[in-house]
C-alpha cells in the first residue's frame, strides 16, 4: 500500500473543506467580507425591552414620550405609564379629577352653575313668606285675639304651625321638581349632589326637616346660620341643610 500523502490543497486532500462547510483552500467562505452572518433574531432583546429600536427592534409602542421610558414624564401613551397618562400626576383622571356630575380636574366640572347668592336669599324670603302667612292665621284662629293685637308669632302654637307647615311646603315641593315657588320665580332648583337628579324623597324629607325644624323656637337666628354656611361654604355652597340631604342649589335654565 502506498503510503504517499497527496499534495496539499488537492481534492484528494482529506483536511481539505468541501464548498459550503467554510474555510478550506478554494472555498467560497474563504472569500474576503463573507463572514457567516448571524441567524435571523440573533443578539436581539426579547419582545418588549424597553431598549428595543434601532439595530435591536422597533421601539416600545407609542414613541419618545409616550410610554415606556421615553413616555415616563411625558404626555402618556397607548400603555400610559406609571407617570404618564392615567398616573397620579399625569393628564388623565384621578381621585380628585372626578366631578360629581361627570369627569375632570374641577370638582364643579360636568355640573350646572351654583346659584348666585342673591337670588337663593330672594328665594328663600319669598318661601319663608309663603310659609308664614299661613302659619300665623292658624296660629290666630287657635289662639285668638290677645289685647287687641294678632297673636301669630307669640306663642308656641304659631311655632309648631310654622315648623310643620314648612317642612311639608319644603318636602313636597322639593321631591317633586325640586323647586319651591321662590326657586321657580329665580329660576333654581335644588339638585342631589352625585348627579344633578330631582332629590329623592328621603333626600328632600332630610333637607326639609333640617330646614324647618328649629323654626319651632328659633326661625330668625336658625335661618341666619343657615345663610352664613351657604356664604362660606366651598366649593359647592350648601347649607347645613344641604350638607344633609347631599343636595346643591343650581340654575334650573
Amino acid at each position: 500500500m502506498s503510503t504517499d500523502q497527496p499534495p496539499p490543497g488537492s481534492p484528494d486532500d482529506p483536511f481539505a473543506k468541501r464548498p459550503g462547510q467554510g474555510g478550506g483552500q478554494g472555498s467560497p467562505d474563504d472569500a474576503p467580507g463573507s463572514a457567516q452572518q448571524p441567524p435571523p433574531g440573533a443578539n436581539q432583546p426579547p419582545p418588549g425591552s424597553p431598549y428595543g429600536g434601532g439595530p435591536y427592534g422597533p421601539p416600545p409602542p407609542g414613541g419618545p414620550g409616550e410610554g415606556g421610558y421615553g413616555g415616563g414624564y411625558g404626555g402618556g401613551g397607548q400603555q400610559g405609564g406609571q407617570w404618564g397618562q392615567g398616573g397620579p400626576y399625569g393628564q388623565g383622571p384621578g381621585p380628585y379629577q372626578q366631578g360629581p356630575y361627570g369627569p375632570g380636574g374641577d370638582p364643579l366640572a360636568g355640573m350646572p352653575p351654583l346659584a348666585e347668592g342673591g337670588k337663593r336669599l330672594l328665594a328663600r324670603i319669598i318661601d319663608i313668606v309663603i310659609v308664614l302667612i299661613p302659619a300665623y292665621l292658624l296660629d290666630w284662629a287657635a289662639v285668638g285675639l290677645q289685647e287687641g293685637h294678632f297673636s301669630a308669632g307669640r306663642s308656641a302654637v304659631g311655632g309648631v304651625f310654622t315648623a310643620g307647615i314648612g317642612f311639608l311646603y319644603e318636602f313636597l315641593m322639593t321631591r317633586t321638581d325640586g323647586r319651591t315657588f321662590g326657586k321657580r320665580a329665580m329660576g333654581l332648583r335644588v339638585a342631589m349632589l352625585a348627579d344633578g337628579s330631582v332629590p329623592s324623597p328621603s333626600a328632600a324629607a332630610v333637607r326639609a326637616l333640617v330646614l324647618w325644624l328649629p323654626a319651632f323656637c328659633c326661625s330668625c337666628v336658625w335661618f341666619l346660620v343657615i345663610g352664613l354656611t351657604v356664604l362660606v361654604d366651598r366649593p359647592y355652597k350648601q347649607g347645613i341643610h344641604d350638607k344633609a340631604a347631599r343636595t346643591v342649589v343650581v340654575r334650573a335654565n
